[in-house]
Formats: C-alpha cells, structure tokens, sequence
C-alpha cells in the first residue's frame, strides 16, 4: 500500500491533478492500485491509475538473512533512477516520468508491453521497414542518454518499451535506469548487461561504448526476431540453462565470433556495433538510418495491434 503520509514531488503531468492531492492520494490511491506481474530485479510494480505505474523498491523476505542489505540496495537503485530522469527530462525515446514519492517513481505504463515481448508475439507479421523504424528508435534512446552523460549500462529488449503503433512502425521508449551511470552526478548503479549484449573483451566498467555494443546485439534482435546464437525465444526452463547459454556465448564472443549478419538487414551496422566501429551513438543512429531506414522505406508492413 501507499504510505499514508507519501509526499509526492514532480512537474505537471496529464496525472498532476491525482497526484498533486495528498489527501485524495492517501484514501483513493491505495483502494485502486493494481498490482503488476512485470519483472523487476529490484523493483515492484502497481499501476494507479489508467497508463501511470508506480515503480517501487522491491520488498525483501523477512526470511532473508541479507535483507537489510537488499532492500537499501534496491531504494538506492530508485533513488538513482528518479535523479537520471529528471536529467533525461522529456524525450519521445524515453519512459515518460510523472514524479517521485516516499514509495518510489511514477512513469506512464507502454500500452503494448516491453520490446522483447511484442518482438516475440509478432515476429511473422513485422516487415523489414517496421523493425528499421525499431532500430532507429533504439540508437535515438542512447543517443538522448549519452548526450546527457548518462551511460544505460543495461541494454537489452526487455528494457525497451513499446506504447503504440504509429502507422508502419511503434513508438518506443527506453526504460530502467537504476544501474545506470552518471559521472557528473556521481551516480553508479553498478550494472553492466548479461550476455549476449556485453562484450566479454572489454573491461568490467560502464562507457559508450557498453551501450554501443548492446545496440548491436538488440538490433540483431530486432532484424531477426531471435537473441544471437539462439534459435527460440529467450525463455528459460531453468537458471541453469540461462546460465550455461551466457556462458557459451561469452565464450564465442571473447574469441570474436559472432553469428553471421551478411543477410541480415543492417548487418553491416550490426557488427561494426559489435566490432567497436562507432565511437559515438551520433555514428550509429547515421549508419541505422542510411543502412538500415532508408533501404526499406516503402516496404509494405503489417501493424500489430
């Protein structure tokens, strides 16, 4: 439930006039929150209202043993996701945010859930153009990030929300900043991505090019439908199987092998991601839309609704 005595702090949003009320906050907020199955390593999720999510610290088993410990780590998490949005400010390519209380964030809910799942319940019916669009929507996400001197540090499709189609293409937002990185700010959240969108080559630290890599990785995603080396969608049996396909994968990639993307649309763009061609994400985003937009505006495309 929402403490009774939150205190909700944020600019004007279509949610201020709920949100801007402690008293109506206190009784009707806690009557209508909803709460939701999204899986978060640190998070809880409720939504509150129609398309506005509360994003709070993850409570820990009294059972834990380390749960003190958990549980600051998880506020800690939140807190500096709430500082990197506010740096963010409002930008198509990211999670819209509504303000913070005593129980967490606020950010619009994406109608059509995160990026992986639409991608995995609509890949027979998205064309070349639409997933195009996708990629050119992700490069513009970190583009924005970086250009705030902020480093994701977590890229992955499930960390890309998608909130509508737009004619032949979605509209997508970038998410889950608590492992992010500001050096301005002094914000470390300590996460770097899992495999395949980490490069087991490079040192264990946040930078552009983390992100940059990453990119690689989620347009091969996107251009393909499958995560690379795997021929299904990435849903595990068990920890164990997750945890043997990382390892496999590490290993191909600290030896330089990577699938092949001569097919692929963008392919080219792919690995020079994977191969550390592009210094800035300003490089990639010209290389997505001269390689991969422009060659298949036109195509026919299928919405999915």
């Amino acid at each position: 439930m929402l403490h009774s005595e939150a205190e909700y702090v944020g600019s004007k949003t279509p949610f201020s006039p709920l949100l801007d009320q402690p008293q109506l906050a206190k009784f009707f907020l806690p009557c209508i929150m909803q709460s939701l199955s999204y899986l978060g390593s640190t998070s809880d999720f409720y939504r509150i209202a129609e398309g506005l999510i509360l994003k709070s610290p993850m409570k820990v088993s009294e059972e834990n043993p380390n749960r003190e410990g958990l549980e600051t780590a998880n506020k800690n998490a939140i807190n500096i996701e709430r500082r990197i949005l506010e740096i963010l400010g409002s930008h198509p390519r990211i999670v819209p945010y509504h303000g913070f209380s005593t129980n967490g964030i606020y950010v619009s809910e994406a109608r059509l859930g995160n990026l992986q799942k639409y991608i995995d319940s609509h890949n027979a019916e998205l064309g070349v153009y639409q997933r195009s669009k996708m990629c050119e929507q992700a490069a513009e996400a970190v583009l924005h990030v970086h250009k705030k001197g902020v480093i994701h540090s977590d890229l992955r499709p499930e960390n890309l929300l998608v909130d509508q189609v737009h004619g032949s293409y979605v509209s997508i937002w970038l998410c889950d900043f608590g492992g992010s990185m500001c050096a301005r700010l002094g914000l470390d959240g300590g996460h770097l991505p899992d495999a395949p969108f980490f490069d087991p080559r490079m040192k264990w630290e946040s930078t552009p090019a983390t992100d940059i890599f990453s990119l690689g990785s989620i347009f091969y995603t996107i251009q393909t439908g499958r995560w690379p080396y795997r021929d299904s969608p990435p849903e595990w049996s068990s920890v164990q199987e997750k945890q043997a396909y990382e390892a496999q994968v590490d290993g191909w990639l600290k030896r330089g092998h990577f699938p092949p993307v001569s097919h692929v649309i963008g392919g080219n763009v792919i690995r020079g991601c994977w191969d550390h061609q592009y210094k800035t994400a300003e490089e990639v985003l010209k290389a997505v839309r001269s390689e991969m937009v422009a060659p298949t505006r036109g195509s026919v495309c299928i919405d999915a609704n």
